[in-house]
C-alpha cells in the first residue's frame, strides 16, 4: 500500500492539519487519495470555533464521509486504550489494520493520521508505531515550530528509527508568516541533528478543501509520495 502515516510529537501539534493538507493537495493534483484515522477521542470536548473534529476534517479533504475515515469514536479526551476501557469495550488491532486497508482500496495513496504521538497505546500492547509497521507505511512527523520542539521531535525520530520505519520528513506547523530566530534555528537544528528533511506548513485559515490543498502544496509531496513507477 502506498501512502504515509502522519504522527506527531504529542497532541495538539497539527497532525490533522498536516494529514488533511496532504490528502487535499494530492487530490488537487488529480491523484486519488484516501484518509484514515483508526481512533478518534475527545469528542466530548468542544472543538475550536469554525473547525470540525479530526475525522470530519479528514473527510472533507478526502471527499468522503466521516464514517469512512474513522471506525472508532470515543467521547473522553484520553488515550485510546483508556477511552475503550471507559466505554467497556476493547480495541482489536487486527480490525483496525483491516479497516485501514479497506479505506485505501482503489486509491493511489492512503494517508493515515495517528493518535497523539508515535508511542501512544491503542491497546496496552499495541501502539501507533506498531500500526505503522503493520501497514508498512513511511512516517511524516508533525511538530510545533516553537520552544521545546527540538527535544520532542528528536525523541520521536529516535522512536521511529528504533522500529526500522522509513521516515519521510518533519513538518513544522503552524509556521509563522514572519518566523523569528527561534523558529528558524529550530528548523535548522532538527534537520541537522535529526538527519531529516524539515518542511513547514502555514496556519490554515479555513477548513475547506481549497485552503487545505493550497497549504499542502508547500510540502515536497512529489518526492515523499511519488507516483508508483516514477523516477524519484
Amino acid at each position: 500500500m502506498r501512502g504515509c502515516l502522519v504522527t506527531g510529537t504529542g497532541t495538539g501539534v497539527g497532525k490533522t492539519a498536516v494529514a488533511a493538507a496532504i490528502v487535499a493537495a494530492l487530490r488537487a493534483k488529480g491523484r486519488s487519495a484516501a484518509a484514515f484515522k483508526p481512533v478518534v477521542t475527545g469528542l466530548d470536548e468542544r472543538p475550536e470555533p469554525g473547525w470540525p473534529p479530526d475525522h470530519e476534517l479528514l473527510a472533507t479533504a478526502a471527499g468522503t464521509s466521516p464514517e469512512a475515515v474513522a471506525p472508532l469514536l470515543f467521547g473522553p479526551a484520553v488515550s485510546p486504550h483508556l477511552a475503550a476501557e471507559l466505554a467497556g469495550t476493547q480495541i482489536d488491532p487486527g480490525q483496525l489494520v483491516a479497516a485501514a486497508h479497506r479505506a485505501g482500496d482503489g486509491c493511489e495513496v492512503l494517508v493515515v493520521e495517528g493518535v497523539g504521538g508515535v508511542l501512544v497505546p491503542l491497546t496496552t500492547s499495541y501502539s501507533v508505531r506498531d500500526m505503522a509497521s503493520d501497514l508498512a507505511l513511511p512516517i511524516v512527523v508533525a511538530a510545533a515550530p516553537g520552544l521545546g520542539t527540538i527535544n520532542h521531535t528528536l525523541l520521536t525520530l529516535e522512536a521511529i528509527r528504533a522500529a526500522c520505519l522509513e521516515l519521510l520528513g518533519v513538518v513544522l506547523t503552524p509556521w509563522p508568516s514572519r518566523p523569528g530566530p527561534v523558529e528558524l534555528s529550530n528548523a535548522d537544528t532538527i534537520a541537522e541533528l535529526g538527519a531529516v528533511e524539515v518542511a513547514t506548513l502555514d496556519w490554515l485559515e479555513r477548513p475547506e478543501p481549497a485552503a487545505l490543498a493550497a497549504a499542502g502544496s508547500q510540502l515536497p509531496l512529489e518526492r515523499w509520495l511519488a507516483p508508483a513507477g516514477s523516477a524519484e
